[in-house]
Protein backbone atom coordinates (compact mmCIF):
# COMPACT_ATOMS: atom_id res chain seq x y z
CA UNK A 1 0.00 0.00 0.00
CA UNK A 2 1.63 3.17 -1.49
CA UNK A 3 0.57 6.89 -0.97
CA UNK A 4 -0.27 8.59 -4.25
CA UNK A 5 2.78 10.94 -4.83
CA UNK A 6 4.83 9.35 -2.60
CA UNK A 7 8.11 7.39 -3.96
CA UNK A 8 7.51 3.59 -4.57
CA UNK A 9 8.84 0.35 -3.14
CA UNK A 10 11.42 -0.65 -0.34
CA UNK A 11 13.86 2.23 -1.66
CA UNK A 12 11.37 4.98 -0.81
CA UNK A 13 10.73 3.38 2.60
CA UNK A 14 14.51 3.34 3.07
CA UNK A 15 14.79 6.69 2.37
CA UNK A 16 12.32 7.87 4.84
CA UNK A 17 13.39 6.07 8.02
CA UNK A 18 16.57 6.99 6.83
CA UNK A 19 16.16 10.71 6.74
CA UNK A 20 13.80 10.36 9.97
CA UNK A 21 16.87 8.62 12.16
CA UNK A 22 19.38 11.09 10.46
CA UNK A 23 16.96 14.23 11.29
CA UNK A 24 16.26 12.82 15.20
CA UNK A 25 20.27 12.64 15.32
CA UNK A 26 21.16 15.83 13.91
CA UNK A 27 18.58 17.63 16.64
CA UNK A 28 20.16 16.03 19.41
CA UNK A 29 23.48 16.82 17.93
CA UNK A 30 22.11 20.93 18.06
CA UNK A 31 20.41 20.74 20.80
CA UNK A 32 23.62 19.34 22.64
CA UNK A 33 25.97 22.00 21.00
CA UNK A 34 23.55 25.09 21.11
CA UNK A 35 21.49 24.15 24.90
CA UNK A 36 24.66 23.38 27.19
CA UNK A 37 25.32 25.61 29.80
CA UNK A 38 28.48 27.63 29.10
CA UNK A 39 30.76 28.76 32.28
CA UNK A 40 31.67 32.21 31.18
CA UNK A 41 32.84 35.58 33.20
CA UNK A 42 30.50 37.28 31.48
CA UNK A 43 27.57 37.42 29.57
CA UNK A 44 26.88 39.80 26.09
CA UNK A 45 23.39 41.65 25.62
CA UNK A 46 20.82 39.85 23.72
CA UNK A 47 20.86 41.17 19.71
CA UNK A 48 17.86 41.83 19.20
CA UNK A 49 18.76 44.03 15.92
CA UNK A 50 18.74 42.31 12.88
CA UNK A 51 22.29 41.81 10.87
CA UNK A 52 23.85 43.97 13.62
CA UNK A 53 25.42 40.94 14.72
CA UNK A 54 26.48 40.23 11.18
CA UNK A 55 28.04 43.50 10.55
CA UNK A 56 29.88 42.84 13.48
CA UNK A 57 31.08 39.90 12.52
CA UNK A 58 31.86 41.05 8.93
CA UNK A 59 34.31 43.72 10.50
CA UNK A 60 36.41 40.96 11.72
CA UNK A 61 38.11 40.21 9.72
CA UNK A 62 37.71 37.50 6.22
CA UNK A 63 38.62 34.26 7.97
CA UNK A 64 37.23 34.72 11.26
CA UNK A 65 33.89 36.57 9.76
CA UNK A 66 34.05 33.24 7.17
CA UNK A 67 33.96 30.99 10.41
CA UNK A 68 31.22 32.95 12.00
CA UNK A 69 28.73 33.14 9.41
CA UNK A 70 29.86 29.85 8.30
CA UNK A 71 28.63 28.08 11.83
CA UNK A 72 25.69 29.47 11.76
CA UNK A 73 24.44 28.99 8.04
CA UNK A 74 25.58 25.54 8.65
CA UNK A 75 24.37 24.51 12.49
CA UNK A 76 20.24 23.67 10.94
CA UNK A 77 21.40 23.05 7.01
CA UNK A 78 21.07 19.45 7.26
CA UNK A 79 17.19 20.05 8.06
CA UNK A 80 16.81 21.51 4.34
CA UNK A 81 17.25 17.94 3.28
CA UNK A 82 16.33 16.24 5.49
CA UNK A 83 12.43 17.26 6.17
CA UNK A 84 11.73 16.56 2.83
CA UNK A 85 13.12 13.36 2.59
CA UNK A 86 11.15 12.37 5.87
CA UNK A 87 8.31 13.99 3.56
CA UNK A 88 8.53 10.88 1.33
CA UNK A 89 6.77 13.00 -1.43
CA UNK A 90 8.38 13.05 -5.09
CA UNK A 91 5.21 15.43 -6.64
CA UNK A 92 5.27 18.58 -4.63
CA UNK A 93 5.25 22.08 -5.73
CA UNK A 94 8.65 23.04 -5.17
CA UNK A 95 7.98 26.47 -3.88
CA UNK A 96 5.93 24.73 -1.55
CA UNK A 97 8.33 22.35 -0.38
CA UNK A 98 10.83 25.71 -0.08
CA UNK A 99 7.88 27.25 1.78
CA UNK A 100 7.18 24.58 4.36
CA UNK A 101 10.77 23.39 5.08
CA UNK A 102 12.02 27.43 5.71
CA UNK A 103 9.36 27.87 8.23
CA UNK A 104 9.99 24.37 10.21
CA UNK A 105 13.94 25.99 10.04
CA UNK A 106 12.81 29.16 11.44
CA UNK A 107 10.42 27.32 13.70
CA UNK A 108 13.35 25.12 15.03
CA UNK A 109 15.81 27.99 14.93
CA UNK A 110 13.61 30.27 17.48
CA UNK A 111 12.51 27.35 19.67
CA UNK A 112 16.12 26.93 20.31
CA UNK A 113 16.69 30.58 20.48
CA UNK A 114 14.17 30.78 23.19
CA UNK A 115 15.41 27.42 24.86
CA UNK A 116 18.76 29.45 25.24
CA UNK A 117 17.77 32.18 27.12
CA UNK A 118 17.09 29.88 30.52
CA UNK A 119 20.67 28.20 29.51
CA UNK A 120 23.28 29.83 31.75
CA UNK A 121 26.03 31.62 29.86
CA UNK A 122 23.49 31.92 26.32
CA UNK A 123 21.81 34.60 24.85
CA UNK A 124 19.22 35.00 22.40
CA UNK A 125 20.88 36.55 19.14
CA UNK A 126 18.15 37.21 15.90
CA UNK A 127 21.35 36.81 13.46
CA UNK A 128 21.76 33.17 14.60
CA UNK A 129 17.94 32.56 13.78
CA UNK A 130 18.01 34.41 10.48
CA UNK A 131 21.51 32.48 9.95
CA UNK A 132 20.25 29.51 10.72
CA UNK A 133 17.32 29.75 8.60
CA UNK A 134 19.02 31.01 5.18
CA UNK A 135 20.98 27.78 5.58
CA UNK A 136 18.13 25.50 5.83
CA UNK A 137 16.60 27.73 2.49
CA UNK A 138 20.21 27.17 0.66
CA UNK A 139 20.81 23.10 1.57
CA UNK A 140 16.94 22.82 0.57
CA UNK A 141 17.41 24.49 -2.56
CA UNK A 142 20.97 22.81 -3.83
CA UNK A 143 19.87 19.37 -2.72
CA UNK A 144 16.48 18.86 -3.15
CA UNK A 145 14.94 19.80 -6.32
CA UNK A 146 17.71 17.83 -8.19
CA UNK A 147 17.48 14.78 -5.50
CA UNK A 148 13.66 14.73 -6.37
CA UNK A 149 13.89 14.69 -9.93
CA UNK A 150 16.74 12.30 -10.50
CA UNK A 151 14.45 9.92 -7.82
CA UNK A 152 11.38 10.32 -10.34
CA UNK A 153 13.30 9.73 -13.15
CA UNK A 154 14.63 6.55 -11.42
CA UNK A 155 10.75 5.90 -10.87
CA UNK A 156 9.69 6.31 -14.40
CA UNK A 157 12.43 4.25 -15.81
CA UNK A 158 11.85 1.21 -13.32
CA UNK A 159 8.03 2.01 -13.94
CA UNK A 160 8.69 1.31 -17.93
CA UNK A 161 11.14 -1.36 -17.24
CA UNK A 162 8.03 -3.44 -15.12
CA UNK A 163 5.60 -2.68 -17.80
CA UNK A 164 7.92 -4.34 -20.18
CA UNK A 165 8.68 -7.54 -17.85
CA UNK A 166 4.87 -7.29 -17.11
CA UNK A 167 5.56 -7.21 -13.39
CA UNK A 168 2.37 -6.06 -11.78
CA UNK A 169 2.64 -2.48 -11.14
CA UNK A 170 2.17 -1.29 -6.89
CA UNK A 171 -1.76 -0.06 -6.50
CA UNK A 172 -1.92 2.95 -5.10
CA UNK A 173 -3.70 3.64 -1.59
CA UNK A 174 -6.31 6.06 -3.60
CA UNK A 175 -6.95 3.30 -6.02
CA UNK A 176 -6.83 0.48 -3.23
CA UNK A 177 -9.65 2.40 -1.33
CA UNK A 178 -11.91 3.31 -4.06
CA UNK A 179 -14.76 0.19 -4.10
CA UNK A 180 -16.91 2.09 -6.32
CA UNK A 181 -20.27 4.42 -5.61
CA UNK A 182 -20.91 4.54 -1.91
CA UNK A 183 -24.15 2.44 -1.06
CA UNK A 184 -27.11 4.77 0.32
CA UNK A 185 -30.53 3.47 2.49
CA UNK A 186 -33.33 4.54 1.12
CA UNK A 187 -35.28 6.81 3.37
CA UNK A 188 -38.01 5.27 5.75
CA UNK A 189 -40.75 7.57 6.86
CA UNK A 190 -41.25 7.57 11.28
CA UNK A 191 -44.52 6.77 12.06
CA UNK A 192 -46.82 9.71 14.63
Amino acid sequence: MQRQGSFGGSAAFRIRVTGGVLLVAHLVLVAWLTLRPLDVPWVTPPNVHPLAGIRADLALGGREAARRLGEGLALLAPLGVLLPAVHGRLTVSPLASLVRTAAAGALISLGITLLQTGVPGRVADVDALLLNTAGVVLAHLAVVPAGRAWLRRREARDAREGAESGARRPVTLQEELSQGRTPTIPRVGIAP
